[in-house]
């Protein structure tokens, strides 16, 4: 059995945003409970050089809004990043979620082997479809959404492995 570029894209992309919807969650219901500035939290970061909260829920709607559609060949819709509240970012994640679900399985089956050019700042990344998906967006979705889900934990909200993965 084989399995399509859509169901191995898509419908994984949109689970994996509804998990981080649930530990934003979690970590606006801790700050409240703590009686923590919410800015606090989504200005958190693991170390000085990486990103804070806020952008790593930004950059994980960008990949797989982006992701979804080079695979079905369609312009990704502009989104700026101006949120600055968890309500906000759960906005962002609900909007990116509708657009996904807009993308249907005739436009990205088949993608395996379409070319996917990236332009970055670096230069240009070249990829296959199959490439594009398996070896940059899902690591990316998966390395922002972890990433978010481990500054919340580093602040002392009670999340866990059960959260990140989602039921069952």
């Amino acid at each position: 059995m084989t399995i399509s570029m859509y169901s191995a894209s898509v419908p994984v992309f949109v689970r994996a945003l509804e998990n981080l919807a649930h530990i934003l969650e979690l970590g606006a219901a801790s700050a409240e409970a703590r009686k923590i500035d919410p800015s606090v939290l989504l200005q958190s970061r693991l170390y000085p050089d990486m990103f804070p909260l806020a952008r790593q829920v930004q950059i994980a709607c960008d990949m797989v809004k982006g992701g979804a559609a080079r695979l079905a060949a369609i312009e990704p819709p502009p989104k700026p990043d101006t949120e600055t509240t968890f309500d906000e970012l759960k906005a962002r994640i609900a909007w990116t979620i509708e657009f996904l679900n807009g993308v249907t399985p005739a436009q990205v089956d088949g993608s395996e082997d379409r070319a996917i050019v990236l332009k970055t700042p670096f230069g240009d990344l070249n990829f296959t479809g199959h490439q594009y998906l398996t070896a940059f967006v899902l690591p990316n979705l998966y390395f922002h959404s972890a990433t978010a889900y481990n500054i919340l934990r580093h602040a002392g909200v009670v999340v866990g492995k059960r959260d990140f993965l989602g039921k069952a």
